[in-house]
């Protein structure tokens, strides 16, 4: 029988020797498991790592969800299991015979390392959701879709198949906006970037007011977002990551944009996630955000 894992969500657990983690194995861990997530306005890492030598990684303290093992003077590999002292739980181990040996198979690994904790951690966030889901059908039958977010969020607009859902939180709010377009409206290319933009200042200023007359929403001009491929709901998705600021007012902060290729549907399905935290960390939000988008399902 496992014991049930444990740990905050994006808390690493990284067991390994004292002199390895202190020189260039440590180095090259943190250079990649630590590097600053994209599209934050400060330097926020994508996982918080806690060391543990191994002598004392027994008991209670293997029950973290994620753990990166390295194990020096076996064979250079890379290993990745699942539930193997708790549940769930995903296990990365490392080895190599010299340190040159084990950060050549960190650094050769990274995307595959990172999107195995990453995944861990999406579903679990996931599962925390599902215990108090919100029960909202008008998206299901507007925009044929279903999504899981808490009941902490509100819908706060909904019209002409745009909807705007937000949650109060300490400092501001964390908010998703879902809407769809014909299916050629985006052709990719050089001016790829530019398009986004110009999309998403258009949906700001008709449908996210500032908090004076004539403010709306806007991205950033001064930092160009960042473009990558993803797939949502098994379908192939532009995801853009980057900052949004007010018109003519003083508000900025993340934002995590997916356009869906819903070729089934003939349209392109937009969704959002944007936070407003202002001197507190944006991490956390950002990724409570990407996993409700992540759980969302076109309906056939």
């Amino acid at each position: 029988m496992l014991s049930k894992s444990s740990g905050n969500i994006n808390n690493l657990s990284v067991v390994i020797d004292n002199e390895l983690w202190e020189g260039n194995v440590g180095e090259a861990i943190r250079n990649i498991l630590a590097a600053p997530v994209d599209g934050l306005p400060q330097d926020e890492p994508l996982f918080n790592m806690s060391q543990i030598p191994p002598a004392v990684f027994s008991g209670f303290v293997t029950n973290n969800r994620t753990v990166l093992k390295i194990e020096k003077g076996s064979e250079a590999s890379v290993k990745i299991a699942s539930n193997v002292y708790a549940k769930p739980q995903k296990l990365v181990l490392i080895t190599g015979k010299t340190d040159n040996e084990i950060i050549q198979q960190i650094e050769e690994n990274e995307q595959k390392i990172i999107a195995a904790f990453k995944n861990e951690e999406i579903k679990e966030k996931q599962r925390r959701i599902a215990l108090s889901l919100h029960k909202n059908n008008s998206l299901k039958n507007n925009l044929g879709i279903t999504l899981n977010f808490p009941t902490a969020y509100r819908i706060a607009k909904e019209e002409d198949n745009f909807y705007w859902i937000r949650k109060d939180i300490t400092t501001g709010t964390t908010n998703l906006m879902i809407y769809e377009l014909p299916y050629t409206y985006i052709k990719k290319g050089d001016s790829l970037v530019d398009q986004i933009i110009k999309l998403r200042d258009s949906v700001g200023k008709a449908h996210i007011p500032g908090p004076t007359d004539g403010t709306y929403m806007i991205t950033e001009e001064a930092y160009a977002p960042a473009v990558f491929e993803t797939i949502i709901d098994n379908k192939p998705t532009i995801e853009t990551k980057g900052l949004w600021d007010v018109k003519n007012a003083f508000m900025s902060g993340p934002f995590i944009n997916y356009i869906i290729d819903d070729k089934i549907n003939n349209r392109l399905l937009v969704i959002e996630g944007f936070a407003f935290a202002p001197s507190v960390g944006k991490r956390d939000y950002m990724f409570e955000l990407e996993a409700i988008i992540r759980s969302l399902k076109i309906n056939d």
